[in-house]
Formats: C-alpha cells, sequence, structure tokens
C-alpha cells in the first residue's frame, strides 16, 4: 500500500504519463462529461469499476455504497440516478456486486453493527423474497454466492422502479440495466442477462407511470 506521500507522486506520473501519450488529454477531461455507464458497485476497496471495465476516465459515471444496494429513499442513490438518466442522458445502468461481499455476509450473521443493521437489512429482505430457493443450497460459500447475485437482481430491479428511468426509457428507449457480479478470485464480470424489458412490463403493472399524459412519446430501444 502507497505511503500518503507516495499518492501526490504517483499523481504527477499518471499527468506525466498522459501528457506524453497527447496533449488533449487533460484538455478533453476537463471538458463536459459524456458517459455512456451508470455503474452503482460496493463500496469494497478491491472493486474498482473504471479498472475492472477496462475504460477511462470521463467513460463511467460511478455510484458506490456498501453492498451495492439501492434503497429508494436513499436520497444519495436517487440523486446519482436521476443526474446520470436526466442530465447525462446515459444508455446503461449497471448494478455490480461481488462473491465475497462482507456487507452480504454480515447481513445474515446474528450479530449487531449499529448504523449497519438498517441498511443491511435490505439484503434480509432479498433472502426472505428468495429463500426457498437459497435454503435449499446445502454449500455454504455457493448460498452466499447466490444470494450476491439474487441481491443485484433485486437492486436492478429497484432502479427500474424509479419514476426517472421508466419516463426515460418510454421516452428515449434508454437507458437499459444490467446486472453484473465481479468474481475476485478470477478477475472476470459475470453478466447475470437481466431479461430487463419483461422485469420493467411486470413492474409497470404495479408502477404503472405510462399513463401520465407527459410521457406519451416513446421510442424503441436506442442501440449501443
Amino acid at each position: 500500500m502507497p505511503t500518503y506521500a507516495k499518492i501526490f507522486e504517483n499523481n504527477r506520473q499518471w499527468i506525466a504519463k498522459h501528457a506524453a501519450a497527447g496533449p488533449d488529454f487533460l484538455t478533453a477531461l476537463a471538458a463536459d462529461q459524456e458517459p455512456d455507464y451508470l455503474y452503482i458497485g460496493c463500496s469494497d476497496s478491491r472493486v474498482t469499476a473504471e479498472e475492472l471495465m477496462g475504460v477511462a476516465p470521463g467513460d463511467v459515471f460511478v455510484h458506490r455504497n456498501i453492498a451495492n444496494l439501492v434503497n429508494n429513499i436513499d436520497l444519495n442513490a436517487m440523486s446519482v440516478i436521476e443526474y446520470a438518466v436526466r442530465h447525462l442522458h446515459v444508455k446503461h445502468i449497471v448494478v455490480c456486486g461481488h462473491y465475497g461481499c462482507g456487507g452480504v455476509k454480515h447481513a445474515m450473521q446474528a450479530q449487531d453493527l449499529g448504523l449497519l443493521n438498517p441498511w443491511l437489512r435490505n439484503i434480509r429482505d432479498v433472502y426472505r423474497l428468495h429463500h426457498t430457493e437459497l435454503d435449499a443450497i446445502e454449500d455454504t460459500t455457493a448460498r452466499y454466492d447466490r444470494l450476491v447475485e439474487l441481491n443485484v437482481q433485486e437492486q436492478c430491479v429497484n432502479v427500474i422502479k424509479t419514476a426517472v428511468v421508466q419516463q426515460m426509457y418510454l421516452q428515449k428507449g434508454y437507458p437499459t440495466v444490467h446486472g453484473w457480479v465481479f468474481d475476485l478470485k478470477t478477475g472476470l464480470l459475470k453478466d447475470l442477462n437481466l431479461d430487463f424489458e419483461h422485469i420493467l412490463h411486470d413492474i409497470q403493472e404495479i408502477y404503472d407511470l405510462s399513463k401520465d399524459p407527459a410521457w406519451q412519446t416513446p421510442a424503441g430501444p436506442a442501440a449501443g
């Protein structure tokens, strides 16, 4: 782990590296951002969005918290989604969890975690929704891995519930929502291949926002 002073030396080397590659890098970086992706991930120090995706600064708008939760009454997460969708016009929203997530494990253990208790209770709700499938998995590690996947799936559903995502999709045909899991042991990203349109249509039976006249400018799914 670098020392505090070393971090600033690393920064100077980073500037020199990009300046040598081309004089326009910092100019472009200082310009307005136009990312196609909103990434919602875990705060785990081992899981950094840009590095595991292999993308450059400016390519991804990032929100991270413990266990990559999307709580519809969390103003922080909701503000990020609102800004990314309505103002940055992102084409894709990714919820990315990771195997071996400490938040998921702690949520299922009987211990007092202080302020984390109500936050991680959202994961217990995921377990409650899928307890039949999860209880049938005898291996503990495999059960936690599956809970990580199901937690990502349910957080994607929470994203799709938001008014701004439904509104923009009806008007523009984007964004689409994806669920990923990062495997720390292999370094691979796993696409859960969620059926976004099917989930959206199911949600609209209950959270039907399409009857608002202001939203009646539908477009087909956008490419990209």
